[in-house]
């Protein structure tokens, strides 16, 4: 488990290495004159054990870590949200949507037909050629939640995705209506997700947009709380630069850094309580409230940072597992290739929230106001989406964590039933207009070990906890399925609920959020039954 290194409260837009000392200011205390001065056994021989410290600070020092601001994360499921700026397709074309009986309560030709899917193409149709992961029918349950087997979604997933990882993921859909090509939808959950205890070992959430929900859609507005807005990170020097161990680390090991650092928190300690160094009284340091603080939390929590950012690769483009002959993106596709900008804000943004030194994250991508009278530009844009969807998957599995990746966008498009019959048009329908009705944001989950169960802990049927909520026959969302399907605001709440359920907390649900518009039978809007006890480290 990580160690975070957090004060609070703090403007997360501030430099999040505060306790460490610059290089002018070290050569101002006489302690990077150059490495030989650093490497003299004089400065050596203060410490009887220079890495004593490794792996942890030392036990003389770990008590007072509370005290510093130093503390364990928050132990919650990692979550990562798609915003698709512009109103993509969502419904039917992708994820598989019906009506009140589930994602298999099929509906008309014609409801398919204004969500993209030609007659030749909808669900329960024998498919000429079917992919790998199809079922034969125009349907994929290969991710646990029906996707349609020539989802664009899916097949940029499946090219990040091992056969492992598949096996491990579920998810459920949401019929849910919002307002077209405006950032005004307050579709954000992070500050939601904060609320429900996520929080990270650096900062709390990160976003890949320089705005208050760190996204382009709005959060909504009672959630918000200052204290906590999204730190931009859209590339990996932005990941590099939140953590500075200092000019030690690289003179010296890590373990070794972190025992001088150590060691000199000792000698300041000793100084401000007018303790005896080498035999001879020394006079106290000035008792000033904000020297007291610097000497006795600085050097700890720079010695802290140094013991543990030493060692870590916290830049993605470093880190094997990410990029590389191994890695979930290839060098040139990451570096130059046409999607590269977007892998790299993904892997950056998936390299926080993952490995804990974000609780969450939010990932932006433009382009999916895409009516334009065609077919093959949405086809492209959802497959790049897909590609980042499931490297965030694979990264999860991966790390051995689990995951919850809520994907969303605002307002959502139709199509007249006219074909599109070039390559990328895949003979389905043309995009031709707006239409906030046909909406339907969705989530998947990642658990280590096997695939989450969908909850019934109500009596209803598995089938309509995949899916809450509903459309009509004709394709439109019916607006009286959950409280979320005609209010992004109350949608918000449905996924804060749904994240808490994975930690079997939605007992807790109304005393975290005390004012929300659920109402009282809670049990109806959950997807998915628990993934850990409270805890990542503890799966179920």
């Amino acid at each position: 488990m990580l160690i975070r290194v957090k004060n609070k409260p703090r403007n997360p837009n501030h430099p999040l290495h505060g306790g460490l000392l610059t290089r002018r200011q070290l050569i101002g205390q006489g302690l990077l004159a150059g490495g030989a001065t650093l490497l003299t056994g004089g400065f050596l021989s203060l410490f009887s054990n220079p890495r004593a410290a490794y792996a942890a600070l030392a036990n003389d020092l770990s008590p007072l870590t509370n005290a510093c601001g130093i503390s364990n994360g928050a132990g919650k499921i990692p979550f990562i949200c798609f915003d698709l700026a512009g109103g993509g397709n969502i419904a039917g074309s992708n994820v598989l949507v019906g009506k009140a009986g589930g994602q298999m309560d099929l509906l008309g030709t014609a409801g398919y037909s204004k969500l993209g899917i030609p007659g030749d193409q909808v669900p329960g149709v024998v498919e000429a050629t079917r992919t790998t992961t199809s079922n034969g029918d125009h349907t994929d349950t290969s991710l646990g939640l029906a996707f349609h087997s020539d989802s664009a979604y899916l097949r940029g997933m499946l090219t990040r995705m091992s056969i492992a990882t598949r096996a491990n993921v579920n998810g459920v859909v949401i019929p849910a209506r919002s307002e077209n090509d405006t950032s005004n939808n307050p579709h954000n959950p992070l500050y939601g997700i904060q609320k429900a205890g996520a929080d990270g070992s650096i900062l709390t959430l990160a976003g890949s947009q320089n705005s208050v929900s760190g996204g382009n859609s709005m959060a909504p507005l009672a959630m918000i709380n200052p204290a906590f807005q999204p730190t931009k990170v859209d590339r990996p020097s932005d990941v590099a630069g939140l953590v500075d161990t200092g000019q030690l680390v690289g003179l010296l090991s890590a373990e070794d850094a972190t025992a001088v650092l150590e060691s000199i928190y000792r000698i300041s300690r000793e100084r401000m309580n007018n303790a005896v160094s080498t035999g001879l009284p020394m006079a106290p340091i000035n008792q000033d409230a904000v020297v007291k603080d610097l000497v006795k939390c600085g050097y700890l929590k720079a010695a802290d940072v140094a013991d543990r950012f030493g060692h870590t690769i916290i830049d993605p483009s470093k880190d094997p597992l990410i990029v590389g002959a191994s890695g979930i993106f290839s060098q040139a596709e990451f570096d130059t290739g046409p999607d590269s900008a977007e892998f790299r804000k993904t892997a950056s943004i998936m390299k926080l929230v993952v490995e804990g030194f974000a609780g969450a994250g939010c990932i932006t991508m433009g382009g999916y106001d895409y009516h334009n009278g065609n077919r093959m530009d949405g086809e492209v844009r959802d497959e790049r989406a897909g590609k980042c969807m499931g490297a965030v998957l694979e990264f999860a599995a991966r790390k051995g964590v689990p995951l919850m990746m809520y994907v969303f966008s605002d307002g959502a498009i139709s199509s007249n039933g006219m074909v599109d019959n070039s390559v990328n048009g895949r003979g389905k329908g043309q995009w031709t207009s707006d239409n906030q009705d046909t909406a339907s944001p969705f989530f998947l989950v990642y658990k280590p070990g096997g695939r989450p169960t969908i909850f019934t802990g109500d009596g209803g049927a598995p089938a309509i906890h995949q899916q809450l909520g509903a459309f009509a026959a004709s394709g439109d969302v019916v607006r009286s399925g959950t409280p979320g399907a005609n209010n992004v605001n109350l949608l918000v709440e449905q996924i804060l609920l749904n994240y808490m359920a994975l930690h079997g907390q939605q007992g807790q649900f109304a005393n975290v959020f005390p004012n929300n518009g659920l109402g009282s039978n809670i049990d109806r809007l959950i997807g998915l039954a628990p993934i850990v006890n409270n805890v990542i480290t503890n799966p179920i």
